[in-house]
């Protein structure tokens, strides 16, 4: 991995991209991906020390982050590496003086691209294979927050964070051409605690199906409520569908994930049928952090 990093000098040298990192992806900046990482990580360090931001602003500078780190694996950022430079970031800012004028210059462009950045209300964020929207903005309806559609043989299924005046609940809604009716559905990703890490082959293109480990290394979360969908969270097209909420847990550990995997949504049928969707991780944490910024 190259990097600039290690040979910036002044602080104000690295510090100087994050008025626009905030705002950018990571892929549209001149900056490598790690080191964007970088940056990001040492800002957000340096606000929560110096309290240099309102939680408006540091959410914003952590879903940065996410971003840039979900790039960074994308790109070949092997993920220990990615942990080191995370250590290297927090222990920089934990150098900075809070009264250092660089610092204080930083935080002044860090505000100043908030102030447009937080009158997004959607954004994009593609993947390798599947890409999430995200949606912030208010009403009483519920909506889509945070989203994924996919197709299985002949259905269709939305997965995401759904919702009314903010609260996002982790759900999958499924539209059956058979009008079958699954008793249930889990969620399946790999067990964090289990391995060292996601199970990928970099060598060839691998489909969803194939980026989770053997069942032994999963985890599963078992839907905690069932339900016929609302309207408004069924896939496009669909008259109706079955909607499954998964516990707060499920989407934690699936922000935690390495955003090249892909988690199982497995709808379970009398008689131990099962269908499966796939769902790529993808950035579901930068996502998710997005969504906090309208929450605060």
């Amino acid at each position: 991995m190259t990097s600039t990093r290690r040979s910036a000098g002044p602080a104000s040298r690295w510090m100087g991209l994050l008025g626009i990192a905030i705002l950018a992806a990571p892929s549209s900046v001149g900056a490598q991906p790690a080191d964007l990482f970088f940056e990001r990580t040492v800002m957000s360090a340096a606000g929560d020390r110096c309290r240099l931001f309102t939680p408006e602003v540091a959410a914003a500078l952590a879903a940065g982050a996410a971003q840039a780190r979900g790039a960074a694996l994308r790109a070949g950022s092997d993920a220990r590496a990615l942990k080191a430079v995370e250590a290297d970031a927090r222990a920089r800012a934990g150098r900075i003086s809070c009264d250092s004028r660089d610092l204080a210059i930083a935080a002044s462009q860090v505000r100043d691209a908030f102030a447009g950045y937080q009158r997004v209300t959607r954004m994009t964020y593609h993947g390798d294979v599947a890409g999430w929207r995200a949606d912030r903005g208010v009403g009483r309806t519920a909506r889509w927050r945070l989203a994924q559609d996919t197709t299985f043989g002949s259905n269709r299924m939305t997965f995401g964070l759904a919702g009314r005046e903010g609260a996002n609940a982790l759900i999958a809604v499924a539209d059956f051409t058979d009008d079958a009716a699954p008793y249930s559905a889990r969620l399946v990703m790999r067990d964090s605690a289990r391995t060292l890490g996601p199970y990928l082959d970099n060598r060839s293109k691998q489909p969803l199906g194939r980026k989770l480990p053997p069942r032994a290394a999963t985890r599963a979360f078992l839907a905690e409520a069932r339900g016929e969908s609302e309207a408004e969270l069924l896939p496009k097209g669909a008259s109706g569908g079955w909607a499954f909420r998964f516990p707060a847990a499920a989407a934690a550990a699936l922000a935690e994930l390495d955003p090249r995997e892909a988690v199982a949504v497995e709808f379970l049928f009398p008689g131990e049928r099962v269908r499966t969707a796939y769902v790529e991780v993808g950035d579901f944490a930068a996502g998710r952090a997005f969504l906090q910024m309208a929450a605060r």
